[in-house]
Order: C-alpha cells, then sequence, then structure tokens
C-alpha cells in the first residue's frame, strides 16, 4: 500500500531570511512545530551534515525519541533555498521507522512561499501500513499544515507559538467538552431514561397530556444531540460560545422557576449552569482567529 507524500505550502509575509532562521533555529523550529517538543543538534565538523536527536512528548508516561540528519542545503541564484532532511527512530513503537524530505523557501513579490514534502516508511509491517494510511499520516499531515500557520501568524503578527497553541487547544477541548455535555443530556435522561424530574419540570411549563409531553421531551433531546454534534463539526466555535452564553442563563432561571426546590439540591442548575456559563466565557474569548491547517495547501 504505497502512500502519497506528505506536502504542505503555505504563503507568509515575511521575507526569506526571517522564515529561514525560525524554521533552521532549533530552539525556534521546536516552538511552531507540533511534531517536535524538542530539537537537540549534535556537534560536527564543517565538513559534516548536522546531526541532531528530536523528542516528541505524547503523553507524560510516552515520548518518543529519534533521529535526524541535514543531508544538505542548495542556494540558488534566484534566492531560492532548500534543505533536505533524513529522519528515523530505532524506539519500537514509533509509527514512524525512517524517512526523507525537504524543505523549500521562495521569494514572493510580497513575502516567502513556505513548503515542504516528506515520505517515511510506517513502523510494525502490513497492519502498520494500514494504520498509518487510514489515521496516523492524516494527522501527522493535518498536524505539519497547522504548524505552518503557526509559524506565519508568529512572524506575520508576533503572536507566541505557545500560546497559539494554548487558545487552540482550549477552545477545541472545551468544545468537545460541552458536545459530550449536550449529547449526554438530550440522550440519556430525556430520549433513552424518559426521566420523571424531566417530565416534571416540563409539565410545570406546558400543561400537555403524556403523549404530547412525551413526544415534546424527545424532542428536545433530540435538539441537544444535534447542538452537541455541531459543536464538533462547525468550524467558527466563537458563534457556538456566543449561544451558550444566551442559553445557559435561561435555562437556570427556567428551572428555579419550574422547580424552585432544585436550588438547593447538590449539584443543583445553579451553580451547574454558572459553571458552564464561565467555560463559555472563556471559550468565547480563547477562539478568535485560531491558527488552522486549512490554510495551506496540502496538494502541489
Amino acid at each position: 500500500m504505497k502512500q502519497k507524500p506528505i506536502y504542505v505550502e503555505i504563503e507568509i509575509d515575511a521575507n526569506i531570511d526571517d522564515v529561514w532562521n525560525a524554521t533552521q533555529d532549533p530552539d525556534l523550529h521546536s516552538q511552531w512545530d507540533l511534531r517536535f517538543s524538542s530539537i537537540t543538534y549534535l556537534p560536527k565538523k564543517d565538513d559534516e551534515p548536522q546531526m541532531f536527536t528530536y523528542k516528541r512528548t505524547v503523553t507524560p508516561l510516552l515520548t518518543v525519541e529519534g533521529w535526524g540528519k541535514s543531508t544538505g542545503t542548495f542556494n540558488k541564484g534566484d534566492g531560492t533555498r532548500s534543505s533536505s532532511l533524513h529522519f528515523g527512530t530505532n524506539q519500537w513503537f514509533s509509527p514512524i521507522k525512517e524517512g526523507k524530505g525537504y524543505w523549500k523557501y521562495e521569494s514572493q513579490q510580497k513575502g516567502t512561499k513556505f513548503l515542504t514534502q516528506y515520505d517515511y516508511d510506517a513502523n510494525f509491517g502490513s497492519l502498520g501500513k494500514v494504520f498509518d494510511a487510514f489515521v496516523f499520516r492524516p494527522i501527522i499531515g493535518w498536524g505539519t499544515a497547522l504548524s505552518f500557520d503557526v509559524l506565519k501568524r508568529w512572524l506575520e503578527k508576533g503572536e507566541s507559538p505557545r500560546s497559539q497553541y494554548f487558545r487552540f487547544f482550549t477552545t477545541y477541548g472545551l468544545a468537545i467538552l460541552f458536545a459530550f455535555i449536550w449529547i449526554y443530556h438530550g440522550l440519556i435522561p430525556k430520549i433513552i431514561g424518559n426521566h420523571l424530574e424531566e417530565r416534571r419540570m416540563l409539565a410545570s411549563a406546558f400543561p400537555l397530556d403524556d403523549s404530547k409531553l412525551t413526544a415534546m421531551m424527545i424532542g428536545i433531546g433530540i435538539a441537544e444531540v444535534l447542538f452537541g454534534i455541531l459543536l464538533l463539526v462547525y468550524q467558527k466555535k466563537k458563534h457556538l460560545f456566543a449561544l451558550q452564553l444566551a442559553i445557559f442563563p435561561m435555562l437556570t432561571i427556567a428551572a428555579i422557576i419550574t422547580a424552585p426546590e432544585a436550588a438547593i439540591h447538590p449539584f443543583n442548575p445553579v451553580t451547574f449552569n454558572l459553571s458552564l456559563i464561565a467555560l463559555s466565557l472563556i471559550g468565547y474569548f480563547s477562539s478568535d482567529c485560531l491558527p488552522t491547517a486549512k490554510s495551506c495547501k496540502r496538494k502541489r
């Protein structure tokens, strides 16, 4: 199962020297490139290729370590530059065994076109190739493109990569959390459980017969599930956080009106919804101008 090499291209409104320094300096490189936690150059003589080691912390208990070799740089007369790379790891659990690639820098009328292409051999035989094709390669290609956009925003707007990644993962982490909350509360107590407390609160607001009350509760549950799914797929998260900032206060007031005694219960709707409002505020302010892999070209 032969896979296409990973290709990522982006245009950066910065001069070629700034892009070169940010990508060739190991301390700067590891700041913006999501694929590396650290890069360490090893001592070398003038006529030797630059060897280095790298680390990528996946979890507190799992770190992938590998080696790399810069096999050469090339500067054309028109100012175009390129650098080639050979990399790999001897760790048995790494999805990658060994690979090669290059970076290319092209001066534009305004800024620099920065691109990469690389390929590698997958670990774990045939099973590893299937995993690579459907899981790992799409993820590492996306991570490369996201990293390129973080670099672009760093050089163009000055926001540090650490700050960009903090906002990015905060926003998407909160979106996943809220998606779980909406889907769970729509699916479990309303659609599946048909919970008596849900029915009682709904009946106090809408005096309907049992069949209509059940239909309304299921309809509300479906709406909550769909909103949870929307949080996962809709790109402009700020709009959804803003909508939650309008919905949660109304839900809190409605809960107190329909069931005043609930306000003194443990895990009551007042404290629960206030927590959701605070988290929505964090998501609203963190979701401005997030880096995105979609700003890159992924095909030559």
